[in-house]
């Protein structure tokens, strides 16, 4: 048995938990025990609970980590008895009785807006002409069409679905803001960085950072399980 804590990886929207290979592949390698959630991506009850159904199969104390939509998944689930820190990666980090809808309704009208399609069926993709330079700007046109063209439906139901209890008000938050996100801009993440209380870290780097950069997001998650 390690003596290091467990890690759960929590993916954002519009992706699946396959982006996080890279950075599973570090930590598994430094003798981290890892588990990746797959959110259904349909509600954030729904993500939640997903996420604490891994969180129940972790043995010991566990860094819980989210990217992006991922961030409010943690943060109502990582009150969960197991999770002893919060790692947020260029991600949401609402507060009780907030959602993802109400940080971006907070976020400035004039600077860069995520290239969100309109609903259908109640669901949201990004406009796949536009994600590479949106949400991966850092990663090669082939890596980025491959996303582009393996979008996971993003349920509109999880952008509204509220917070019953920040998880980040009772546990240590780590957070890696990237200086060149598109999809949440990096001030808006500072802001939330602070409200956490979280210790900060950041990156060169686009929305993509988990995969452009999994050795930088490793090492933000191992300073949070020292």
């Amino acid at each position: 048995m390690s003596d290091k804590p467990s890690v759960v990886l929590v993916h954002g929207g519009f992706v699946d938990g396959s982006g996080w290979q890279g950075v599973y592949d570090l930590l598994a390698a430094d003798g981290y025990r890892v588990s990746v959630v797959q959110n259904p991506s349909l509600s954030l009850e729904g993500d939640a609970a997903a996420t604490r159904i891994i969180l129940d199969r972790q043995e010991g104390p566990t860094i819980l980590v989210g990217h992006s939509y991922g961030g409010a998944v943690i943060t109502e689930a990582g009150t969960h008895d197991r999770v002893s820190a919060l790692v947020y990666i260029c991600a949401f980090g609402p507060d009780t009785g907030e959602s993802v809808n109400t940080l971006i309704e907070s976020f400035p009208a004039d600077g860069p807006q995520p290239p969100i399609l309109p609903p259908v069926d109640g669901f949201l993709f990004l406009d796949r002409e536009k994600f590479h330079a949106s949400f991966a700007g850092d990663l090669s046109a082939e890596q980025a069409a491959f996303m582009a063209d393996s979008q996971v439906p993003w349920g509109v139901e999880a952008l509204g679905g509220t917070i019953s209890d920040s998880a980040w008000r009772s546990k240590p938050s780590w957070y890696l803001i990237t200086n060149r996100d598109l999809m949440i801009p990096p001030d808006a993440q500072r802001t939330m960085a602070a409200r956490l209380g979280a210790t900060v870290l950041e990156a060169d780097a686009s929305h993509s950072v988990y995969v452009s950069q999994p050795g930088v997001v490793a090492d933000v998650i191992k300073q949070a399980a020292a």
